[in-house]
């Protein structure tokens, strides 16, 4: 099996900061062309002094191209361009009084336009809603100082973008808690699918030799029922240890700048050539054949990528091994596999006394994992299924359904950054 580290990054907000680099873009060159082209309420021109149009605008040009990487993200839009950039909306504001002497007559647009709606929303992305309503409070006054006499619509304007900007930025707070949530949520079902996997091979190697131990030396008797005793004090403590989990809790960041990032080691079973070569799931099958083990195939080879045919002939050593432990020596148990056109299916029955209703919780309850994780855990990483029937007296079934091209993933939580 192949490890290999996948970092998935979550962040809601860099389309946001995308859109606001095409609207500085696209807003220059509206007031470019509104300053070129616009006339007043009358008709005339509308700069009684173009040259500080001019001048202004052209230094609007140089530092909105100039400062297109500093609104890329929120790493690189930082307090000091953000005030600086305010700043140039501002003097963009008062000066067009200056260039337009009948601007505070008339509610003309000022020499920034609708650029200066840029700046609000660059501190509204950065800072969430508080640093939008600071933005925003500067851009009204700047406006109402500018009309001299405002208007209703003036007052209309300003409120409309003091609201606008307040609302941007409380969504962009939200997306990003909702992201920090969603960041955490995938590192618990990474560690929590790690945690199942370390158990199934526990609950599969360890405990069973533990178990062995224990029966053995307490059929022996002397020395030997000691040590069992001991292998089953520790059978017990182990099973607790992978009830209660195994992998510790992880940390998600909490990082504004580039977003949410989640780091796990996934092991891949797709990703060596062997796990992808066909193998006869017969072949894995055949050994568990024997006096009180009926096995029945299909004649032709029953093909399944090598790991989920290794899962999946765990899955049924392991359903054999509870035939053994609670149906009694004397029963008897059949195999039966099924190639159909999109899944193989492999029935394990038995004629043992069964299993009485509430004891599969019981045991997970008490760090009996047998079903829950050797079973059922491993065909829900294969992207099939696992049904138990059982009838009190009549014995037990178990149907495991696989599909013949399963994603298999199992992922380690690792470090958050």
């Amino acid at each position: 099996m192949a490890k290999r580290e996948r970092v998935v990054r979550m962040s809601v907000e860099l389309p946001l900061w995308r859109a606001l680099t095409g609207y500085r873009v696209l807003t220059m060159i509206y007031a470019v062309l509104l300053a070129i082209f616009g006339k007043d309420n009358l008709g005339r021109e509308r700069f009684e002094r173009p040259w500080v149009a001019v001048a202004y605008l052209v230094f609007l040009c140089v530092w909105t191209l100039a400062t297109l990487p500093k609104v890329r993200s929120a790493a690189n839009c930082t307090k000091r361009f953000l005030g600086a950039d305010l700043v140039v909306a501002l003097t963009g504001i008062l000066l067009t009084p200056l260039a337009d002497v009948d601007s505070q007559s008339f509610d003309g647009p000022t020499l920034p336009s609708i650029w200066t709606a840029g700046a609000v929303l660059a501190f509204a992305i950065k800072g969430g809603w508080r640093w939008a309503a600071f933005a925003s409070t500067f851009v009204a006054a700047a406006n109402i100082i500018q009309r001299g006499e405002p208007s209703r619509d003036t007052y209309h304007n300003v409120l409309l973008v003091w609201v606008a900007s307040i609302a941007i930025g409380y969504v962009v707070e939200v997306a990003r808690a909702s992201e920090r949530t969603l960041a955490r949520a995938l590192e618990i079902e990474a560690a929590t699918r790690e945690r199942e996997r370390l158990a199934r091979d526990i609950h599969d190697s360890v405990l069973q030799v533990l178990a062995m131990v224990q029966r053995r030396g307490t059929a022996i008797g002397g020395e030997a029922a000691d040590l069992g005793r001991m292998a089953g004090e520790q059978e017990v403590a182990l099973r607790t240890l992978v009830s209660s989990g195994l992998v510790p809790p992880t940390r998600v960041s909490e990082d504004a700048a580039e977003g949410a990032v989640v780091r796990t080691v996934e092991i891949d079973e797709e990703e060596g050539p062997a796990d992808q070569t066909p193998c006869d799931l017969r072949a894995l099958l055949a050994p568990h054949a024997g006096s009180r083990t009926s096995f029945a195939e299909p004649g032709a080879p029953v093909l399944l990528p090598a790991a989920s045919a290794r899962e999946l002939a765990a899955a049924v050593s392991a359903a054999l091994d509870n035939v053994r432990v609670h149906a009694g020596p004397d029963a008897q148990a059949w195999i039966l596999v099924e190639d159909e056109p999109d899944e193989v299916i492999v029935t394990v029955r038995d004629d043992g006394p069964g299993i009485p209703e509430g004891r599969l919780a019981q045991a997970e309850g008490e760090g009996r994992l047998g079903v829950a994780l050797s079973i059922r855990g491993r065909l829900r990483d294969l992207g099939g299924t696992a049904e138990l029937i059982s009838v009190p007296g009549q014995g037990c079934e178990v149907e495991l359904k696989v599909p013949k091209a399963p994603k298999v993933s199992r992922g380690k939580a690792g470090t958050a950054r």
